[in-house]
């Protein structure tokens, strides 16, 4: 939960099969859902009979939506958004989804994860004379979707011919006045499932959303897969999936919702495992474990099963905190980890204490942590993390943006824990890391404890390589 990673977003897209005008207030709820994604800036887009109307601003989901809001956002088509900005400023006109008006209609795009040759396409396009209202990498996809669909027969296509210009992550979903269609990177970096209810076909983020609209998990979108939704029912273009994927581990370890499935894997079974794993490499003589909540509670329980280590509960958080690495300014998280978090001194006074988190950045949040398990009468504290350390940029959603952030790069281990007046420290091993999926044992991107990209990725002197794979 030491955080100055900028998260990526949440999306959200529902089709209305039998005219049913409640697209909104579906997507509200999978929004909902979907609000540990993004709590900076949401939106919703409805197609009202080839007509979109939509209403987006900054705030939370029950701030910017109310029942009046929803009542005006009658549509049989709807696309949802929740942002955290990995690129372009922190204001209204960068909030998604982005509605576009060209030659041919309008255009609805939401957009999951991080362009990185977004600044090279967007002067290239400039230099052509195209406008751009916002500074969102966002942006740059719309205008490729609207430019290659005046040259082809359907939007779909248009998507089919916008994906191989895009360098990075992305997951998509598009509306047009008739159609609702769905994309995932080649690398299949960021997840996107899809489900069904009686009347709709759904697709989101993260199967949680699913669940909350009551809508059966179908399967996920495959990388490189473009999935179209009309009246004539679903397709599916494969012609663009290499067979190849990269799914980033930080979906298991931190930014997805434990009652989560991503790629055919329960995103709280990986984080017990994370914890299991971390208990058989850094085993420790304690009286207890806790976790820091939320992010370390799952891998905090597996810990303790694994180590026999009765688990408790030692600090108590204010749930009306959102997640501290998402306010934008390090003055802002600072004050928010201040009041977020409490130690519980009835458990830990007197005991050795195991306190597990999913990962350290700056070591700074950590450091003021340990210090209240100690002012609350711990003997001993022992930090337990379930990744590796970070030790390169990433340039798909987690946005890091250089290696002076990063308090690994320059410590050792021994350094960080005398830093964090911990009695020990340790993290997950590189090894370990890759046995978290468990059977599936998909192929994953953990770059940003390796440096080892899944494609070529701007240089940067302060840290990143380029690497192709």
């Amino acid at each position: 939960m030491d955080r100055v990673l900028k998260e990526e977003c949440g999306i959200f897209g529902v089709y209305n099969t039998s005219g049913h005008t409640d697209a909104a207030v579906i997507t509200y709820y999978g929004l909902y859902a979907l609000q540990h994604r993004g709590q900076e800036s949401c939106g919703i887009a409805v197609n009202d009979d080839g007509t979109i109307i939509y209403h987006k601003d900054m705030g939370l989901v029950p701030e910017v939506f109310n029942d009046t809001i929803l009542k005006h956002l009658n549509g049989t088509i709807a696309v949802g958004h929740v942002r955290y900005s990995t690129y372009g400023s922190s204001t209204r006109e960068n909030a998604q989804p982005l509605v576009t008006k060209y030659k041919k209609g309008t255009l609805t795009v939401a957009h999951n994860g991080n362009i990185v040759n977004a600044a090279d396409l967007r002067k290239e396009f400039e230099d052509s004379g195209a406008i751009f209202q916002t500074t969102s990498d966002s942006e740059v996809i719309a205008y490729i979707i609207a430019r290659e669909r005046i040259k082809c027969h359907s939007v779909e296509e248009a998507v089919a011919r916008c994906l191989p210009y895009l360098k990075g992550s992305f997951s998509l979903v598009v509306m047009s006045p008739r159609k609702l269609i769905a994309a995932r990177d080649p690398w299949g970096i960021r997840p996107l499932s899809m489900g069904k209810t009686d009347h709709s076909y759904i697709f989101a983020s993260e199967t949680c959303a699913l669940d909350a609209v009551d809508a059966e998990y179908i399967r996920d979108i495959k990388p490189g897969e473009i999935v179209c939704v009309d009246k004539d029912g679903v397709r599916s273009d494969e012609r663009l999936c290499t067979g190849k994927e990269k799914i980033c581990i930080f979906e298991y370890i931190y930014f997805a919702r434990p009652d989560s499935m991503i790629d055919g894997v329960s995103v709280y079974d990986a984080r017990r495992r994370a914890g299991r794993f971390l208990a058989k490499e850094h085993p420790v003589e304690a009286d207890i474990v806790i976790p820091v909540p939320d992010s370390g509670i799952d891998a905090a329980i597996g810990y303790a099963e694994e180590s026999g280590i009765p688990y408790g509960v030692g600090l108590i958080k204010n749930r009306y905190i959102g997640r501290t690495f998402i306010q934008p300014t390090q003055q802002q998280r600072v004050r928010a980890v201040r009041i977020k978090l409490n130690a519980l001194k009835e458990t830990v006074r007197d005991k050795r204490v195991v306190m597990v988190d999913d990962s350290i950045v700056r070591g700074t949040t950590s450091q003021r942590i340990v210090q209240m398990i100690r002012d609350a009468g711990a003997k001993e504290v022992h930090m337990r993390i379930s990744s590796p350390p970070f030790m390169y940029p990433c340039y798909f959603g987690t946005d890091i943006p250089d290696q002076d952030s990063l308090v690994a790069v320059h410590n050792s281990v021994d350094d960080m824990r005398r830093m964090m007046d911990a009695d020990s420290l340790g993290f997950l091993s590189i090894e370990s890391l890759a046995e978290i999926m468990g059977s599936e044992k998909r192929d994953h991107c953990n770059a940003c404890f390796t440096g080892s990209y899944p494609m070529e990725v701007p240089f940067n002197s302060k840290g990143g390589q380029r690497i192709n794979e």
